[in-house]
């Protein structure tokens, strides 16, 4: 299986998944170490959060993504797309992707909603009461 991870800086696990434009792309599966098989760093027009649906996508090819936050726009369309996205606070990509596997994988930090860059904010509704 094909597991994306946002990596802005290529090394770590990053957040603000629509706005990402850098992913490592791992070829994945239990029982066996994940193979970094491709790096995607998409033109601005490419993240999710720009990307227009008019076609196909780069992550369409992966069935999973893996990112440090994402909101719910991010986690919709790339529902819609038929790709699992999920959010985490292990930092390390190769990490990640084996506690994914062994269905281990921590949650996704609590964050900073002063620090929003999304217009309207992330609608997580942390903290929030439901």
């Amino acid at each position: 299986m094909l597991i994306a991870v946002a990596s802005q800086n290529f090394r770590t696990v990053t957040g603000h998944a629509g706005k990402t434009r850098r992913f490592l792309v791992f070829d994945a599966a239990p029982c066996r170490p994940p193979q970094e098989v491709d790096r995607l760093d998409l033109p601005k027009e490419m993240s999710i959060h720009e990307f227009k649906e008019d076609g196909a996508h780069p992550l369409d090819k992966v069935s999973v993504v893996i990112a440090g936050s994402a909101g719910p726009g991010f986690l919709a369309r790339m529902a819609a797309r038929g790709v699992i996205a999920i959010t985490t606070s292990e930092t390390d990509p190769v990490t990640a992707i084996k506690n994914y596997l062994a269905g281990s994988l921590a949650p996704a930090a609590p964050h900073d909603h002063d620090d929003e860059e999304e217009e309207g904010g992330c609608n997580c509704n942390c903290g929030r009461a439901a």
